[in-house]
C-alpha cells in the first residue's frame, strides 16, 4: 500500500504491455489540457479587452465563460472516444508468460 501511494504510476495488473499505451494516453491528455488552457485564456482575454472598450457587457463575458467551460469539457471528452481507447494495449508480453516458458524449457 505504501508503494502504491508513493509511486508516480501504479499498474493494477502484471501486464507491462500497457505501459506504452499509458505513455501515449498521458501525452494526449497533456496535449488536450494545454489546448483547454489556451482556449480558456484566449476567450477570457478577448472579453476583458472587449469589456474594457465597452463592446461587450459583463453578462456577455459571464455567458462566454460558461460557454468556454462547456467547450473545454467537450474537448476533454475526446479522450474517451479516441480510437486508441477502444483498441486494447499492444506490445510486450505478460510477465508470467516469460517465467512459464523458462520453467518449461528447463523441464521443471
Amino acid at each position: 500500500d505504501a508503494a502504491i501511494e508513493t509511486a508516480d504510476i501504479a499498474l493494477m495488473t502484471d501486464d507491462l504491455g500497457k505501459v506504452p499505451w499509458l505513455i501515449g494516453h498521458s501525452r494526449r491528455t497533456m496535449s488536450i489540457i494545454h489546448q483547454n488552457i489556451g482556449i480558456s485564456l484566449a476567450t477570457k482575454g478577448v472579453f476583458v479587452v472587449a469589456t474594457a472598450f465597452g463592446v461587450a457587457s459583463m453578462w456577455g463575458a459571464i455567458a462566454a465563460d460558461v460557454g468556454v467551460s462547456l467547450l473545454v469539457v467537450a474537448n476533454a471528452l475526446r479522450l474517451l472516444n479516441s480510437q486508441e481507447a477502444k483498441a486494447p494495449p499492444s506490445g510486450g508480453e505478460q510477465v508470467g508468460e516469460g517465467l512459464a516458458k523458462g520453467a518449461l524449457a528447463h523441464g521443471h
